[in-house]
């Protein structure tokens, strides 16, 4: 076994990066004990569960508590619409998860293609890498902007073709209307969160969001009551707050000494490759799009059941409790993501491997204990969020397949953050087509209403679905080779320093 000097050979000789280094040699101690054939096996493993658990926690933690309180946000808005009447509710609700939503799933899966490089970029030490991508990734984002600018203006159109009255699509259009910025907000606030999660700084975003909540409610207080500014008022206020987040992050950036060697200005650089990173980003917005659509779809196909409202109803406590709790399954995603991209990005194939297995087994523990205590409470869950009995007996009926939802989102997830931090946007985006739109919707349909099922019939064809994709990212995942993984994002790192060198000699 090598001495602890071994284990740090900056890549920047003329100064000191205690942050990056240390980061470094945990994981070059997770590499090496996991290579240290001659400790017992079970202490080999206990050790390196250890190192890999102080590396875990600390990444999942914020990051659950971010997109909480990302969510707190829309939620609110939409609180303090309703207040307004029952108009304003039923708009900003259509708003919210017919427009605003595609906008946030697009943005989102494009800026996990940042999770990749960064992730990657940073394991390998080549800091001032993620300064670049993330300015690239900003570039894209922002100009994808402009047509989600165009589909907002024409959300009045596009509603009633759906659809909507008139009453509805045209005070949802009001709301959506002031969505407009918060589109630009996306465009850099996506870059930036997972620039800052590539390098484990999640912290610092956590507050930000939290005290971006506080200032939120009072400016929407304000607006709707003070101010007597409506819908337009209550979306302005949420665009307003998504800019405050990105500011706060982006100061932070320039004068935090933790990225003192991942931000070195604006470059050109950011203009370079750009090619390759809309291919990448694109993957991974369908990716994630499809992933949202498919829940989205299956609300729509309960509105055609001979009871709608009871299945809706039902579906909707159902999704409702679903959608809180994959908050913790998304930031253990993003754990996944930023571990196995580090790893790789170092050439620890073996702590690659080893994080995957940690964090998939933390993530489905903690989903069974939800799965159980929402059976235990299946009788009065619902009372929650309604005081139907009707709905409540439908609630615990669908009890069993939501608790296997949340098993499930206790592994698919997590698998998909793996996918990001390998670069296998595009494989997963085809799995999703075939899992969700080929198997899990015809056969929800034909389960809910060939064979009068309903809602049960429905969701039971749906969680088939995912069951067979999370499945496949199984076997994918086990069937690995991470030493090509290495090998693949070594020549990912590679070609960026040849477009560099490329740029800088033109």
């Amino acid at each position: 076994m090598g001495s602890q000097d071994e284990l740090q050979e900056p890549i920047l000789q003329s100064r000191s990066q205690p942050a990056a280094v240390l980061h470094n040699e945990v994981n070059s101690r997770l590499e090496k004990v996991l290579n240290d054939t001659e400790l017992p096996y079970l202490k080999r493993i206990l050790l390196a569960s250890a190192i890999e658990l102080k590396l875990l926690f600390p990444l999942a933690g914020p990051a659950v508590f971010v997109y909480m309180i990302n969510n707190l946000m829309s939620l609110s808005t939409r609180i303090f619409a309703g207040h307004l009447g029952n108009l304003e509710l039923a708009a900003a609700s259509l708003g919210n998860n017919g427009i605003q939503l595609f906008a946030y799933g697009l943005m989102l899966g494009m800026g996990s293609a940042v999770e990749t490089l960064c992730g990657q970029a940073y394991g390998a030490r080549k800091y001032e890498m993620l300064g670049t991508y993330l300015q690239r990734a900003t570039v894209v984002l922002t100009v994808t902007g402009i047509p989600l600018t165009v589909i907002y203006l024409l959300s009045k159109p596009i509603l009633l073709l759906l659809g909507e009255s008139k009453a509805v699509a045209s005070a949802a259009a009001v709301f959506v209307y002031g969505l407009i910025p918060q589109i630009f907000a996306y465009a850099v606030n996506f870059p930036i969160q997972k620039f800052l999660q590539a390098q484990s700084i999640v912290n610092p975003s956590a507050i930000i969001s939290a005290a971006t909540l506080v200032v939120h409610l009072l400016l929407s207080w304000l607006a709707v009551y003070k101010l007597g500014l409506g819908l337009i008022g209550c979306s302005l206020v949420l665009s307003l707050s998504w800019f405050i987040i990105v500011i706060a992050q982006f100061v932070y950036i320039l004068k935090s000494d933790k990225c003192k060697y991942t931000w070195n200005g604006f470059t050109l650089q950011a203009f370079s490759g750009i090619w390759e990173f809309v291919k990448l980003s694109s993957a991974s917005a369908v990716m994630l799009c499809l992933e949202t659509w498919y829940y989205q779809i299956l609300i729509l196909i309960a509105g055609l059941l001979k009871d709608p409202e009871i299945a809706l109803d039902s579906l909707s406590v159902c999704m409702g409790i679903t959608g809180l709790l994959f908050m913790v399954s998304v930031g253990f995603n993003a754990a996944a993501s930023v571990r196995v991209s580090n790893e790789l990005g170092g050439g620890n194939p073996k702590s690659a491997a080893f994080s995957v297995v940690v964090v998939t087994l933390v993530s489905f523990i903690i989903a069974v204990i939800e799965a159980v205590v929402v059976l235990c409470l299946r009788n009065v869950i619902s009372y929650a969020f309604t005081e139907g009995e009707t709905v409540a007996k439908a609630v615990s009926e669908l009890s069993p397949l939501l608790a296997v939802a949340l098993l499930l989102n206790g592994i698919q997830p997590v698998l998909s953050g793996v996918a990001v931090g390998c670069g296998w946007q595009a494989f997963v985006a085809y799995v999703n087509v075939g899992c969700y739109y080929l198997v899990g919707i015809p056969v929800g349909c034909v389960l809910g209403f060939k064979f009068d099922f309903g809602a049960k019939g429905i969701w039971s064809g749906m969680i088939g679905g995912t069951v067979m994709q999370t499945i496949i990212l199984l076997w994918v995942t086990f069937r690995t080779d991470w030493i090509k993984e290495v090998e693949k994002a070594k020549m990912r790192l590679d070609k960026w320093d040849d477009d560099k060198q490329t740029l800088q000699n033109d």
